[in-house]
């Protein structure tokens, strides 16, 4: 989309196919397009898009799905309520591999095993999407993507049907995401937070292709077939590298950048602090507790958010909702004032509870959570129980002395 003059072209080759005036060269090649996973958030689960090569015509352009602007307008609250639109742009090839190269991405090449009349009919499917009406759509990370869009082009264009390997692995969306953001790390913590138990559904063959990656398999195992099920043949013709990557360091992982370690060391700090109040009967520690109901009703808003607001798949029904309490942004200020202590006190019994719940959920497999949510909901348990403990030998003295009076 940033060549003014390959939409020139594409412009007139959309004008030329719809008058028929055009013929396909025998050198006519249309690929599907894989990206390797990136480094950063946004490139973590690559890419894809589909090339066309007609060497004789002089075309070398990529159809790419995954444009988008961060400026638009309301740009990061849109992208929250899944409401971002995505472009499909069209890019010289040689100004869209080094964007890959230099993120350190494989890019690999499939030439499809298409008839010259499916090979038109994909061009033309291509085209119509690239009409300033059409080329705008809704971006849905798991439904509507730069994966699935190739994938529906491709199939919509064979004649007969794509028919896929039947020892397909099943794998729940939970799990499809996990393998690329690894296993012990907060961008994976955050994202299992924010997934509701519709992540833990198994994927059918057909929508695990939403991941680049799982696409290119799929597509490497699959085979057309006619409407009559008498002849079949591959889909993919041949693959090669146009990108490889560079070896590189390993980096060093520290200590702060595993959640589950870090909440350890925090669990081993408040049961500590817990059992000092506790045995030497000292004062709670105000600051504390409110950061922790503070920090824990702030991540409940945005799950609560998003399960309620967002159009984005996998956050609705969310059971993390029962131990992030939006509420507890409220208690956070009221526990500094000893007028609230009653209150307080069976508002702790009632996040009590709501964290125990969490943990049935869990324990009958109503939803996953993440293994560091585990350490940090024992947490909130030690300190709770500490806490409702303390208030009410408070109370109780308290409720001695007038009586004295």
């Amino acid at each position: 989309m940033k060549q003014i003059t390959i939409i020139l072209l594409i412009a007139l080759f959309a004008m030329q196919l719809k008058a028929q005036e055009i013929a396909f060269s025998d050198s006519l090649q249309v690929s599907l397009i894989t990206c390797s996973p990136g480094a950063e958030v946004y490139a973590k689960f690559g890419h894809s898009g589909i090339r066309v090569v007609d060497k004789l015509n002089g075309y070398d352009f990529i159809f790419n799905w995954g444009l988008f602007s961060f400026n638009t307008e309301n740009f990061y609250y849109k992208f929250i309520r899944g409401k971002t639109d995505y472009l499909l742009g069209v890019q010289n090839t040689s100004d869209f591999l080094p964007e890959y190269k230099s993120r350190n991405s494989v890019v690999w090449e499939h030439i499809l095993n298409l008839r010259p009349s499916e090979t038109k009919r994909l061009i033309e499917q291509l085209l119509q999407n690239y009409k300033p009406e059409n080329r705008q759509y809704r971006y849905n990370f798991v439904f509507d993507n730069c994966a699935t869009r190739p994938r529906d082009v491709v199939m919509g264009a064979v004649d007969g049907r794509v028919v896929f390997q039947s020892s397909f692995e099943s794998k729940t969306y939970r799990q499809a995401i996990g393998n690329y953001i690894g296993d012990d790390t907060w961008l994976h913590f955050g994202i299992d937070l924010i997934f509701g138990f519709q992540a833990d559904k198994t994927m059918p063959q057909l929508q695990s292709m939403f991941l680049p990656e799982i696409l290119k398999y799929e597509f490497l195992n699959a085979r057309i077939s006619n409407n009559q099920n008498t002849e079949t043949r591959p889909l993919i013709a041949k693959t090669t590298i146009l990108v490889s990557t560079e070896s590189k360091e390993e980096e060093v992982v520290g200590l702060f950048s595993k959640p589950f370690y870090v909440f350890s060391i925090l669990l081993i700090f408040i049961a500590l602090l817990s059992a000092y109040e506790i045995v030497f009967d000292k004062k709670y520690n105000t600051i504390f507790d409110s950061f922790l109901l503070l920090a824990t009703g702030l991540a409940g808003t945005i799950v609560f958010f998003l399960m309620f607001f967002s159009t984005h798949p996998l956050v609705k029904f969310n059971f993390n909702i029962l131990w992030l309490n939006p509420l507890n942004i409220v208690a956070a200020f009221m526990i500094w004032f000893s007028k609230w202590r009653i209150q307080i006190f069976f508002y702790q019994l009632f996040n009590l509870i709501l964290v125990a719940l969490a943990l049935v959920a869990v324990a009958i497999s109503v939803q996953t959570f993440n293994q560091a949510a585990f350490i940090f909901i024992a947490l909130l348990l030690f300190r709770y129980s500490s806490w409702i403990y303390r208030t009410k030998k408070k109370i109780m003295r308290k409720s001695k002395f007038k009586i004295k009076q």
